[in-house]
């Protein structure tokens, strides 16, 4: 079911428009549309929505689910890319980045791999459920996710996880993270560096940019709580 929901958002496209003024001045082209960035493990295509101010000099990223047994924040990213387009934004939202592990139920993906330990910053081996893979970015899923990152460059990062209920004080800017987690009613909190995880990666890699974590809690959420996680994600920077 989540999965069926999850395609009917990625089917969304709105083509971007670029609006005028009375004067006739054109203003920021504000828009909607998906693109295939790749495929999994598995060969099922794992999609992007674009939404907001397409040349916006702000650019953040939403990732619904990384492990596949951890679902919830797909609904929270449907919700975003149903929502109107934001102003002075350039959102990218990535509803699932392991549709195998969705479909299995898994934390890893197809190759029993653990996405968020295959990243190269302080990777190394490890076997079991956090299979960290043969060698950092050795699976297609966290490619496209590398790609894509260092393509975009957000300056904001949203990486929902269950079941902990907390935003982890992941290791970019202290008062984003402490902001948002006012903002869903989590306690803030500092969670283990792992080695060869996205955040890590990704605030290393892009040094004065913020990426964290959101442990959202077990099960899916009710809609009022995806409705406050969405306008909380919108609301962050303001």
């Amino acid at each position: 079911m989540l999965l069926r929901a999850a395609a009917a958002a990625l089917a969304l496209v709105a083509p971007a428009a670029v609006a005028a003024n009375p004067g006739g001045a054109a203003v920021d082209p504000t828009g909607r549309h998906s693109s295939s960035l790749g495929r999994s493990a598995d060969g099922r295509p794992i999609m992007a929505i674009e939404a907001g101010d397409l040349d916006a000099s702000r650019r953040m990223l939403i990732v619904g689910c990384i492990h596949g047994n951890e679902p919830a924040g797909i609904a929270i990213a449907e919700r975003l890319a149903h929502d109107p387009p934001p102003r002075e934004l350039d959102l990218w939202i990535i509803p699932t980045l392991n549709p195998d592990g969705v479909v299995a139920n898994t934390r890893g993906n197809a190759n029993g791999v653990d996405l968020n330990r295959n990243f190269p910053f302080q990777w190394r081996p490890l076997t079991g459920v956090y299979d960290s893979g043969p060698h950092p970015l050795s699976e297609p899923e966290s490619r496209i996710a590398e790609r894509l990152i260092t393509r975009v460059n957000p300056q904001l990062s949203i990486w929902f996880h269950q079941h902990l209920d907390v935003v982890d004080q992941s290791g970019g800017n202290p008062a984003i993270e402490k902001h948002f987690a006012t903002l869903i009613g989590l306690p803030l909190t500092r969670l283990p560096r792992e080695p060869g995880s996205v955040v890590n990666w990704e605030n290393h890699r892009l040094p004065g940019t913020t990426a964290f974590v959101v442990e959202l809690p077990a099960g899916l959420p009710s809609a009022a709580a995806i409705r406050r996680y969405a306008h909380a994600v919108l609301a962050i920077d303001r």
